[in-house]
């Protein structure tokens, strides 16, 4: 069975539920954390109608998930965003002031206020997760060095919120899920025992040595019990599908974006 297709991430969410964890929003995991639990998170990138799809999946099989969607265009769309959250999902922003307003911090603030209550004119708000832009030479994680993101009634970030040193997290970044050598912004960093707790907003996972390239390799993990009791696992909608040629372009050009990414982009 081809990886990264609808029913892939099906079979994905059934072996999770057979091996026993609970599936939490962000929001409901900072506040009363499940013992054995999965905080299921989608960063709507772009393709919302792909988000959309996923978040029926869950639905009919009783799973609430938090979905990030931006504010540019091709991930904002107020008719899938209430679609969504009419499902019991959580809506969060996925926001990317810093970068669209090139470092201009006040500008930037003003743009996440203003931004944030677009989204809160349809939905409720109460989680953001900021999103890695990539080409872009400013991390938007930087604008919280300035500002807080409580005052904004915000309860969590997950780069700020979640302890990784607790919680193993798997992210489909690069189309796989051993992308580090791909990945910008979203990554995590390991650290070894005694070393000093990184900046604030820097990953670390000392939850598990495992590494998965394929959804099926964290499968075969969950059906041995070796994967983590806590995981965030987050995934990017428009990379699953369910139709061939969109699989196929969405492939060839992740693969593609993958080469500039390792070159230009990631640091080292």
């Amino acid at each position: 069975m081809l990886d990264f297709t609808l029913k892939t991430y099906k079979k994905l969410l059934q072996q999770l539920l057979t091996s026993g964890y609970s599936f939490q929003t962000l929001q409901d995991f900072v506040q009363q954390p499940e013992d054995k639990a999965v905080i299921l998170r989608h960063d709507v990138d772009r393709k919302p109608e792909n988000a959309l799809r996923i978040a029926k999946i869950e639905h009919i099989t009783g799973i609430e998930a938090s979905y990030y969607f931006r504010v540019v265009k091709e991930s904002y769309d107020e008719g899938i965003i209430k679609k969504v959250e009419e499902m019991g999902h959580e809506i969060g922003y996925h926001y990317e002031d810093l970068s669209l307003c090139e470092a201009n911090y006040e500008m930037a603030i003003k743009s996440f206020a203003s931004n944030l209550e677009k989204f809160r004119k349809i939905c409720q708000i109460k989680t953001i997760c900021m999103h890695g832009s990539p080409v872009s030479k400013w991390d938007n994680r930087d604008l919280w060095k300035r500002y807080v993101y409580r005052d904004f009634g915000i309860i969590a970030e997950p780069y700020f919120d979640i302890d990784f040193g607790e919680v193993f997290y798997l992210t489909d970044t690069g189309r796989r899920w051993d992308g580090d050598n791909f990945n910008v912004r979203d990554k995590v960093e390991r650290m070894e025992n005694g070393d000093q707790k990184p900046e604030i907003g820097v990953r670390v996972a000392a939850v598990s040595d495992w590494r998965f390239r394929t959804t099926w390799d964290i499968i075969k993990a969950t059906e041995k019990g070796l994967l983590s009791d806590k995981v965030m696992l987050n995934t990017h909608p428009q990379r699953w599908d369910y139709k061939f040629w969109p699989w196929v372009k969405e492939l060839v050009w992740q693969n593609f974006k993958n080469v500039i990414k390792k070159y230009f982009y990631v640091r080292t």
